[in-house]
Order: C-alpha cells, then sequence, then structure tokens
C-alpha cells in the first residue's frame, strides 16, 4: 500500500509451456511521483527488460504492456526464488560476483533510482533476476543503488564488449519508443562514459543509497 504502485500476482496458461504466474502492475495503482510522469512506471519496467535483452544481459525477467483485470500495466514473468536470499544475505559469494558486477553496470545505465537488496532475485539455478525497475531512465542522474561493493573496479572486458556493441547500433524502436528524446540520450550517454571510463562508479557521498535497503 505504500509503494510505487499496486502489485497483483496473476495466474498465466499456455498452450505449449503450461501453467504459470506473473507481477501485474496496473497504471490506475501508480502513486504520482515528483520526478517522473503519471502513467510511465509500468513502460519503464518494460524498457529495463527491453535494455536487458539489446545488451545481451540476461538480467530482467520478461516483461511485457498487457490489458490485466484492473486495466493497462505491466506483466513480467514471476521467477520462483528463496525471499531470504537477498542482497545483504549472499553478496558474500564469490560465485556471484560476476552477475552483481554486471547488475551494476546495467543500474548505472538505466539510472536505476531505487535498486534495494531485495529487488535481487536468486532463482534455482542460481541466477540472479532484478526486478522493480520502474525508477529508471530519468535523463537526470539519480542513482541509488545498494551495489557498491565493487566500486572503482574495472569494467570486465565482455561487459565492454556488449557496451560498445550496443552503441554501434540505433536504439532498437522496442526501446526508443518507451523513452522520450532526452532519456533515449541519456542512456547512450551514460553507456559510452561508462565504456570510455572503464571502471565502475565510485560514491564519494555516502548517500546513494535506496530507502529501505532491503
Amino acid at each position: 500500500y505504500d509503494s510505487s504502485n499496486y502489485v497483483f500476482l496473476a495466474s498465466m496458461s499456455h498452450a505449449e509451456y503450461g501453467d504459470g504466474l506473473a507481477v501485474y502492475k496496473p497504471v490506475a495503482g501508480e502513486a504520482p511521483l515528483s520526478d517522473f510522469p503519471y502513467g510511465s512506471l509500468h513502460r519503464r519496467e518494460v524498457a529495463a527488460y527491453e535494455l536487458s535483452r539489446l545488451l545481451g544481459w540476461r538480467l530482467i525477467p520478461p516483461v511485457v504492456e498487457r490489458e490485466g483485470p484492473r486495466g493497462i500495466g505491466s506483466m513480467q514473468l514471476f521467477i520462483e526464488h528463496d525471499p531470504d536470499a537477498h542482497y545483504f544475505a549472499v553478496r558474500a559469494d564469490e560465485r556471484l560476483h560476476p552477475q552483481y558486477i554486471r547488475l551494476a553496470a546495467f543500474d548505472l545505465i538505466s539510472n536505476n533510482a531505487d535498486r534495494k537488496g531485495g529487488h535481487m532475485l536468486l532463482d534455482r539455478t542460481g541466477n540472479i533476476w532484478a526486478i522493480d525497475n520502474a525508477l529508471c531512465f530519468h535523463r537526470i542522474d539519480k542513482l541509488r543503488t545498494v551495489i557498491w561493493d565493487f566500486a572503482g573496479d574495472p569494467l570486465p572486458t565482455e561487459l565492454a564488449d556488449d557496451l560498445d556493441a550496443f552503441l554501434s547500433r540505433d536504439l532498437d524502436p522496442a526501446l526508443a519508443e518507451i523513452l522520450d528524446p532526452f532519456e533515449r540520450d541519456a542512456v547512450r550517454t551514460r553507456a559510452r562514459a561508462l565504456l570510455t571510463k572503464g571502471k565502475l562508479p565510485t560514491d564519494p557521498s555516502g548517500q546513494r543509497f535506496p530507502w529501505p535497503l532491503v
């Protein structure tokens, strides 16, 4: 009730793949925010998925814009996970560090203003999924995240190669049509800056954290 969106668990059925669950966030349940246009949060969830797909980074569970029982909204595949295995509980596992580094780079490019520890889900195969990506893509720098353990670390070569390939192409319509011109330019500017600098950002202020942390 005190979140940026109303959130519903929806059931799905597919002739080939069977039954499943989705997370449904209708526009009608959005809370007005001072810095993000009303009615845009569900499309920013879709944009985060499209950016992850274009980069070739398997980070965001598939999400689409759909008409649901309470109107148009985002519909995202539900990921089975252990709710206690949030970022602070498992970040010491070095096997997960490459995924967290990739997510830190992604959040910088998408300008995520709300990357809490509980927004990173660990599935049964050991894959990290990032959810709750509505507060992204603002043209003004708003990065707030809990992933500062790798601040100042070099950008891995494979991530740099993916960024280089992303910047060598025009922005895909699936992403470009969701963002306004300033937001589109900002995505490419942030990606280019990260690639040029070659290292993850630091937070000299020590204040760029979301609240609550989990």
